[in-house]
């Protein structure tokens, strides 16, 4: 069993006189669990960090009992159960688009019924953990997904007013939401309801030019700068700006309801339905199919795509923008993961300051769930400011050296200066580190506890990190990790990107200097790196600069085609079974060139 790096008592004095809130996505894609004590969240993870299987969309038995495991809390004594689920919302909304379409009514009814699971959550919850349903007096709450995606940023920051924006394919029948959030409250403004979705209209061209799964949008993005303006046209038809937000032209697509869209196989994996109607391949001739070569029509799609995309995403946030007049705006939903976007943001609304949290796509439902509870719901008069993304298990020296005898694993035990010390001269050497450390992230970035790190500006190093380990299409990118002191030297941007969640170009200078992240349109998705947010990690960087000049490290996810590497056994497999050259776990260096 993980053991963690803090217990529940340094977040309460006695857990008979707290308040302790478990915030669940579940049977949706990124199931989830985060632990909010006494209006601060403690304790989060994703599913398929633990059971292994990606964008698991079950329910997150595992996430829930890791969080219980942390505060040393037994499932009797949650008072309150979040979800970002509200089967009652938007009724007249879903009733009307079921009257109009009645020949789809079959389906719409057995994807309603496989969504409807959350009616019986006590019963599910005693099941899985062996206990009677009499002895769990939480109170239950449905949390709508939208307002759950938007409490997930506003509830994080430390403002006291902002708009809301919230975007992604679809939820509880909405696929954006606009708000104005203020205090304790979120009040909606407008809402723009299926079928019409921004989130939709990615993943049908991800599909059409060969991505049919779930969660490979961000790939399409980095295929984006190898394109032309080709198609603008068929774009500006394909998805309308109107006065009050936008609409897609069905004619691009199946009907909506005609197909489950997206589902759950038995293994909790999502499965993505056909999106693209015959209308597309009239246009553009037969869908790309998956590992075939890519055409200039491919990559000139995808461009096409992500400048729509911001065409739409800048409208809405203007919309945001005139509703509330603040400079400061909390995005959320899955396309708020869309880092180009979000970089231009600054530049195309008048908006200076933006709050989202790492996991701003549907794992991040179950925070936004639980702290719009402990805000909005219970009034606790708890405004808690995130200050940094490691919200997950944490690992004993002694468990770490164990896995280490056990798999063979020649090593030295270092202190933390040598540590950094020896990781520092790796890197600079070229060679590929993985770095295992502290608390798991989360969200779906990597951001310096579970990285695979090595240097920016080493001879052809995007080549060899997807030849020894990564084994990622040619164009996508590697992203940097830049000291937060030096980001306005290297990036043409200052706004901070803790999550890495924004795009910005690289200055001239130094694009050649650290060319394994410099992109096709020169551009990084950095992450900025901030002393008191993670120490070890800040200083690793400087002692990097030191030896090097250069205060970047090219910073990927520790896994290999899988999820991130949670567990120190998972990391120690990883770099046994890969070509990683050295590894950092712990207090614990480990090198392959030569016994330790």
């Amino acid at each position: 069993m993980a053991s963690a790096s803090a217990t529940a008592t340094q977040f309460y004095e006695s857990k008979f006189c707290m308040t302790a809130i478990l915030g669940l996505t579940a049977f949706h894609a990124g199931a989830s669990a985060c632990l909010v004590i006494d209006g601060v969240p403690v304790f989060a993870i994703a599913e398929e960090r633990i059971n292994r299987i990606k964008y698991y969309g079950g329910f997150p038995v595992l996430s829930i009992q890791a969080c219980l495991d942390f505060a040393g809390l037994k499932l009797s004594e949650i008072g309150h159960v979040a979800v970002g689920r509200d089967p009652k919302a938007n009724r007249i909304e879903k009733a009307k688009f079921a009257l109009g379409n009645v020949g789809k009514l079959p389906n719409i009814l057995a994807m309603k019924r496989k969504m409807n699971a959350f009616g019986g959550i006590k019963q599910i919850l005693a099941e899985a953990f062996d206990e009677d349903p009499a002895n769990l007096g939480f109170q239950f709450h449905n949390v709508e997904h939208h307002i759950a995606h938007t409490a997930s940023s506003y509830f994080i920051s430390p403002w006291e007013r902002c708009a809301g924006f919230s975007v992604d394919g679809s939820g509880d029948f909405v696929s954006t939401m606009l708000s104005d959030c203020e205090g304790d409250r979120i009040r909606i403004l407008d809402k723009t309801y299926l079928p019409s979705s921004l989130g939709s209209l990615y993943t049908m061209i991800c599909e059409f030019i060969g991505y049919a799964r779930y969660g490979d949008e961000g790939k399409v993005m980095g295929l984006a700068p190898y394109g032309q303006d080709t198609y603008r046209d068929v774009f500006e038809d394909m998805i309308r700006l109107t006065p009050t937000g936008f609409e897609l032209n069905k004619k691009y697509f199946v009907p909506f309801g005609s197909n489950p869209g997206l589902e759950l196989n038995d293994r909790g994996e999502m499965i993505v339905h056909r999106h693209y109607s015959d209308e597309m391949i009239r246009i553009f001739g037969a869908p790309r199919e998956p590992g075939a070569e890519y055409l200039q029509r491919d990559m000139d799609l995808a461009f096409c795509l992500q400048q729509r995309f911001e065409d739409v995403y800048m409208h809405m946030a203007k919309l945001a923008h005139a509703k509330v007049p603040s400079e400061r705006v909390a995005l959320s939903g899955g396309c708020a993961l869309n880092s180009v976007a979000n970089g231009k943001i600054f530049d195309q609304t008048p908006f200076t300051e933006t709050a989202i949290q790492p996991a701003a796509g549907d794992d991040g439902l179950s925070m936004g769930a639980a702290l719009y509870v402990s805000n909005a719901v219970l009034r606790e008069g708890k405004r808690w400011a995130i200050n940094d993304a490691y919200f997950g298990d944490a690992f004993t020296d002694e468990e770490i050296e164990q896995v280490l005898q056990d798999k063979g694993v020649a090593y030295v035990k270092l202190e933390r200066g040598p540590l950094i010390e020896a990781a520092a001269d790796a890197v600079a050497e070229g060679k590929v580190m993985g770095w295992f450390q502290g608390r798991m992230e989360w969200g779906p970035r990597a951001l310096g506890n579970r990285s695979i790190l090595v240097h920016p500006g080493y001879p052809g190093m995007k080549d060899i990190l997807n030849a020894r380990i990564k084994r990622r299409e040619w164009f996508r990118p590697f992203a940097p990790a830049v000291l937060e002191e030096r980001q306005n030297d290297i990036f043409e941007h200052s706004h901070p990107s803790p999550f890495m969640l924004h795009v910005y170009k690289i200055r001239p200078e130094w694009r050649a200097r650290i060319d394994a992240v410099n992109h096709e349109d020169d551009t990084g998705r950095l992450q900025t790196v901030k002393r008191g947010e993670n120490p070890l990690y800040h200083d690793l960087i400087a002692a990097f600069e030191t030896r090097t000049g250069i205060p970047v490290l090219l910073n990927t996810s520790f896994n290999e085609n899988e999820p991130i590497v949670h567990t120190p056994e998972e990391a120690v497999d990883c770099y046994l079974r890969t070509k990683m050259d050295v590894l950092g776990i712990g207090s614990f260096w480990c090198a392959k060139d030569k016994a330790a």
